[in-house]
């Protein structure tokens, strides 16, 4: 079916049918404005992100339901980088004359999917045309105790630095999906992350990061965000960085040498934070209630900057420092 044949609002009455009630809704889908209350207690924390195709996906390498999964994911992973609890969402998209009904319904189904996992609700938002390509913008609302919400500027000299999961794997997803190919966890990675939402909770309140930002644009440029944040330095161990099987096995073949898409390939959406050496030994309990790896890769300093030392111990400079949304052309 044709969007032209539905229309807007029978589009927007599409969506809202397959909405469930959501926590803390008192106002949903089909007025001015949605109206939510955040559990006693809490303070809201909002937070927004735009995927544009050609940009930020193409529809030639990924389903609509996996792109739908995604959209939602990224923004998820905000509100877990601030130890936030994610409670509701709004949808604006703006949509090219060839995407059909199904496509969206597939599309909105992925996000559903996602939302459905973490007891997040749709209550609103906006649609319109597109002349270009398809547009995906999501706002999430969540919540959080004041006292237990975790900034980026929080990181103090002595504190160690911390990243779950493994690195490198995402931008690795997209070379092999540039190169034909279709499967593999490192391509799952790239199309279908899982925002460390569970982890970044129990971490904010078991208390144990005094700063946290999650790895949307490469590993030493969200770092950069927490020192410049925070006014402090930090050292990295390469030999320390987790990576998969499959990046070493495989990463030779994108990149000059087996750090590169570690250090700078972004959108691994993994939470980087950083810990008092007292409060290290609690990681283990994170660790075993959520079963993510959690591995300590540096330390942070006094000296500004970011001090890079390869396993044979001589300091070691980056290619690259992550994504640049505005590079010189």
């Amino acid at each position: 079916m044709k969007l032209a044949e539905l229309g807007e609002f029978g589009l927007i009455g599409r969506i809202a049918g397959r909405v469930p009630a959501g926590t803390g809704v008192s106002i949903g889908i089909g007025d001015d404005a949605a109206a939510v209350e955040p559990a006693a207690g809490c303070i809201s924390l909002v937070t927004t992100d735009m995927l544009v195709e050609g940009v930020h996906f193409d529809l030639s390498l990924c389903d609509p339901a996996t792109l739908g999964r995604k959209a939602l994911a990224v923004n998820l992973s905000d509100i877990a980088a601030m130890g936030g609890v994610p409670r509701h969402f709004l949808l604006s998209l703006a949509i090219p004359g060839h995407i059909t009904v199904e496509f969206v319904d597939d599309l909105i189904g992925g996000m559903l999917d996602m939302a459905g996992r973490f007891g997040v609700t749709l209550i609103g938002g906006d649609t319109s045309s597109a002349r270009c390509g398809l547009v995906i913008s999501i706002t999430v609302i969540g919540e959080q105790s004041s006292s237990l919400v975790t900034p980026r500027s929080g990181a103090r000299p002595g504190d160690l630095i911390f990243v779950t999961g493994t690195l490198g794997n995402s931008a690795l997803g997209l070379a092999l999906l540039q190169k034909g190919k279709r499967e593999g966890k490192a391509v799952t990675s790239h199309l279908d992350p899982d925002p460390r939402v569970r982890e970044g909770i129990k971490l904010a309140e078991a208390g144990i990061p005094t700063a946290m930002i999650d790895i949307s644009d490469g590993l030493l440029a969200d770092l950069g965000h927490i020192l410049d944040l925070s006014g402090v330095g930090a050292h990295l161990m390469l030999a320390k960085l987790p990576i998969s099987e499959e990046y070493r096995d495989k990463t030779a073949t994108f990149a000059s040498d087996i750090y590169t898409l570690a250090l700078s390939g972004g959108e691994d959406y993994e939470l980087l934070f950083t810990v008092p050496p007292a409060k290290v030994p609690l990681l283990h309990t994170i660790t075993g209630e959520t079963g993510t790896a959690i591995t300590g890769i540096g330390e942070i300093t006094s000296a500004a900057g970011i001090r890079i030392i390869a396993p044979d111990g001589t300091e070691y400079t980056p290619e690259c420092r992550g994504y640049n949304h505005f590079p010189d052309k």
